[in-house]
């Protein structure tokens, strides 16, 4: 079972997950985002900006209830930048003072880890001012299928230093993140009904082959199989 909801938090999303007896491995695929999670098998953990697709074994019972932060957030209420968390799953009394990280974990255990999990992330995110706002012109910008250097030109940023906010911001190169953007609008448009082809070309690849080499590449299988998943 999986759902999301909105957040409280802004441009985030609330989910929560349970494993059943039988279900299978769930493949999670990466998306830009870092997120803040509980589970009652592992307590609080942070998932961060990963390359490529994951699997996360399917145990039966476990329940796991996270808020995932929007693109170039994650920094701002970590405290650290997204390139130390990427490809990781990493504790959180593994990154903040342990007596603060225990406190949450005794706190998430009291009811419903969902508003902790947003209390925290707007306590913090208030005591830094905010995520860094060229985050989300960032995104915004490449999720349009803007070219690199072009999102560069039009913030105000030389390609270096386009390099080095991007890997503060979402743990790798823009170029990365563009490519991860426009998988995801391409899935979207296949799931909505509509054709492979005619998904490839609105979501700005060069054909359908182009699509599918990437889907495999960033998914790990073949674009037919991601989608009957």
């Amino acid at each position: 079972m999986y759902r999301e909801a909105g957040s409280r938090v802004a441009g985030a999303v609330l989910w929560r997950s349970w494993t059943g007896v039988g279900a299978a491995a769930t493949r999670i695929l990466p998306d830009g985002c870092i997120d803040l999670i509980w589970s009652n098998r592992d307590g609080l953990f942070v998932a961060g900006p990963d390359r490529t697709a994951k699997l996360d074994e399917a145990l039966p019972g476990v329940r796991h209830v996270g808020l995932r932060l929007p693109p170039g957030t994650g920094p701002a209420v970590l405290g650290l930048p997204a390139y130390e968390l990427r490809d990781r799953q990493v504790p959180l009394d593994a990154l903040w003072p342990s007596a603060l990280a225990r406190e949450y974990a005794e706190r998430a255990l009291d009811g419903d880890p969902g508003p902790l999990l947003e209390s925290i992330a707007q306590d913090r995110l208030r005591a830094a001012g905010g995520p860094d706002p060229i985050a989300g012109a960032l995104v915004a910008h490449l999720d349009a299928g803007r070219p690199v250097a072009a999102t560069a030109a039009a913030l105000g940023l030389g390609a270096r230093a386009l390099h080095r906010r991007s890997h503060h911001l979402f743990g790798y190169g823009a170029k990365t993140l563009a490519r991860i953007l426009r998988m995801q609008r391409a899935l979207a448009l296949v799931r909505a009904g509509v054709p492979a082809a005619e998904a490839a070309a609105r979501a700005g690849y060069a054909d359908q082959p182009h699509l599918s080499r990437d889907v495999r590449e960033l998914a790990g299988v073949p674009l037919g199989v991601l989608v009957r998943q």
